[in-house]
């Protein structure tokens, strides 16, 4: 069970500094820092986009219009570590 728990925990944390990638590259393509006509700045952007867009449109739905600022990686952040603190908990709280 340990095992499951510590894959589990692993692969929330590749997904959280997957989402902190795409929230950094976001901003340095909005400043023209990066080139998206680069083809290597395009093919890691368009893979970053494709894994985190589900979730942050999901919760940009039910977000209020703040302008430009988007706050929903770190809402995605936080959840996904409540959920992972609280998996965690209740499965090694539980007796097998």
């Amino acid at each position: 069970m340990n095992s499951i728990l510590s894959l589990f925990n692993d692969i929330v944390n590749l997904y959280i500094w997957v989402l902190i990638i795409n929230a950094i590259l976001s901003w340095l393509v909005a400043f023209n820092i990066l080139n998206t006509g680069n083809r290597l700045v395009y093919s890691v952007l368009e893979v970053s986009y494709k894994l985190t867009n589900p979730a942050l449109n999901l919760i940009r739905r039910y977000l209020p219009n703040l302008g430009s600022i988007d706050i929903s990686p770190v809402i995605l952040i936080l959840g996904l570590n409540f959920l992972r603190n609280f998996i965690i908990e209740i499965l090694t709280s539980a007796p097998f």
